[in-house]
């Protein structure tokens, strides 16, 4: 299934918490799988068109993921694509394309995200250079044409190095060296996706464009009427705190919310 192709798609966010390898892993390896497993079912069942496992709770990021980390979150994405019957992608973050791609091929995932796909940034960990032609490297070497990459434009928690390359240049480029989504943020985790930025984009790419950031009950049709869909995590846990379980009712409120 090509959850693009979905009008009104929901991405609902499977956020692990730190894994082994990172410099907050807590030795809580049991707690992470049942925790994972627990947020996928509850996202299916409350009805969310697709999932994104990713190591959240890796902080700080590093641009690139150590063996023990790409081990742990190729391990715990596999055990909620083996839990769910709806689309599960993977997003390495903060911008590990190689090991985003590779999962996605081994495990037959529908899709990933790239953070950093035509922008260069500044970000906690240094300089973050372009990577469409990794991915599209890597793409054809692995011969995951299937998997579908889902590109942020100028993407929260980081910053342009260069502040006269606008939203749109960077969504056309991004379309033109093989993005098959574009996603739109605000600056921070939470933060609502200014409508603005996804009409600027829209406007200037023929494929899906897809709020990031900030999406919730409240807001979510005034989002859809102008994206083709949302990845939606923090609004969906249990009391609105970040590390808590993802929320049935949350997440069912919101999926109704949407029509």
């Amino acid at each position: 299934m090509n959850i693009l192709e979905t009008k009104g798609f929901i991405i609902g966010m499977v956020h692990l918490d730190a894994l082994p390898g990172s410099a907050s892993f807590k030795d809580n390896c049991s707690f992470i799988i049942e925790r994972a497993l627990y947020d996928a079912k509850t996202l299916e069942k409350a009805g969310v068109d697709a999932i994104m496992v990713e190591n959240m709770g890796d902080l700080p990021f590093t641009a690139k993921l150590n063996k023990s980390q790409v081990a742990a979150l190729s391990c715990a994405t596999a055990l909620v694509k083996n839990a769910v019957s709806i689309p599960v992608g993977v997003d390495a973050a903060f911008n590990d394309a190689e090991a985003s791609l590779s999962i996605a091929k081994f495990l037959d995932l529908d899709f990933v995200r790239i953070p950093v796909f035509v922008d260069t940034v500044l970000f906690t960990d240094g300089i973050i250079y372009p990577s469409a032609h990794e991915c599209m490297m890597i793409k054809r070497n692995l011969n995951a044409h299937n998997v579908k990459i889902l590109a942020d434009v100028q993407v929260k928690h980081s910053h342009m190095l260069s502040n006269n390359i606008s939203i749109e240049q960077s969504a056309k480029e991004a379309l033109s060296l093989g993005a098959d989504a574009i996603i739109v943020t605000g600056t921070q985790i939470g933060e609502e996706t200014p409508l603005d930025l996804i009409k600027r984009v829209k406007k200037v790419v023929n494929i899906p464009v897809i709020a990031g950031s900030g999406v919730d009950t409240h807001n979510i049709k005034e989002q859809f009427a102008i994206c083709d869909g949302a990845i939606v995590g923090s609004s969906l846990k249990e009391g609105g705190v970040f590390s808590n379980k993802i929320s049935y009712e949350k997440t069912l409120e919101l999926v109704k919310a949407k029509n």
